[in-house]
């Protein structure tokens, strides 16, 4: 019981952290910090207390091809809605951001929710016949990252955001939908085994409900701006994701967790640093 309500905590706070940044700070910042290791991080670390050290590191193994599946789920999600939106948007401003009061936002949000989920799970029953093994995921990611990130090129950033106030039913409703999807992972890690664990933990469980509430309460705008600088920041994945297969084994759980975030982080740190020098901060 402890450990299920450390699950549900955890889950959460990154969850309700991250969209305070996107409605403080920019959706763009938001964008690449949703590649920060938090849900696939919290996965695996309940995986690595639940089935042993050896079972999450090999399930690592697999997470690392599966962030390609992670980024398919994006460039579903993308083209369902644009495609869907395009006729209403066209009349406007495609890319105008206003809170998505119109009553098409529960069919276009539903349909682009699905669309993005069966990606996913394509690309990851795809990856599942493969034997990557650890540099064969790691290259397989970085090739979808470089090339998403040159798909996603044209989509505009939106500005800040002007912050409307969310229910706490919405806020809530936006935690549990992670905290649910790690409690599914995790409790099935043990029958699925560590590859389908690993390419399980790849979905994006805190970035997921993320879009979803971000496309109904201000519009899909914000959400195609998070999908465009999601393939950035999800190198900070990468490098936690390697961290923590390679450490796992001989360092245990707890310092091959506190490694990798240490990794992560200073890959942000270090994109960040590039961003600012090249004026593309806000």
């Amino acid at each position: 019981m402890e450990l299920l309500l450390w699950k549900l905590l955890v889950s959460i706070l990154a969850v309700l952290g991250l969209s305070l940044v996107a409605e403080r700070v920019s959706p763009k910042v938001a964008g690449v910090l949703s590649g920060y290791p938090l849900g696939s991080a919290i996965a695996l670390f309940f995986i690595g207390l639940e089935q042993g050290q050896a079972f999450a590191a090999e399930a690592a193994v697999s997470t690392l091809a599966g962030f390609s599946a992670s980024l398919v789920l994006a460039g579903g999600y993308y083209l369902a809605s644009s495609r869907i939106a395009s006729s209403r948007l066209a009349s406007s401003s495609r890319f105008s951001v206003k809170p998505a009061s119109n009553g098409r936002v529960w069919f276009d949000l539903p349909v682009a929710a699905v669309a993005g989920v069966l990606a996913f799970l394509l690309a990851s029953a795809l990856l599942q016949q493969l034997t990557l093994g650890l540099i064969g995921g790691a290259l397989i990611t970085l090739a979808t990252i470089l090339l998403s990130a040159r798909l996603f090129k044209h989509i505009d950033n939106v500005a800040p955001l002007k912050t409307q106030r969310l229910s706490r039913w919405v806020m809530l409703l936006r935690a549990l939908m992670a905290a649910a999807t790690v409690l599914l992972i995790t409790g099935l890690a043990e029958l699925i085994g560590p590859t389908w664990s690993g390419l399980l933990s790849a979905f994006p469980i805190t970035l997921f409900p993320f879009m979803l509430i971000m496309h109904y309460s201000y519009g899909p705008a914000v959400v195609y701006t998070v999908i465009r600088n999601y393939p950035m920041g999800l190198g900070a994945l990468l490098c936690y994701t390697l961290t923590v297969a390679l450490t796992y084994p001989d360092w245990g759980v707890p310092w091959g967790t506190a490694l990798g975030f240490v990794v992560a982080t200073l890959y942000l740190w270090g994109l960040y640093q590039v961003l600012r020098y090249r004026g593309e901060k806000n």
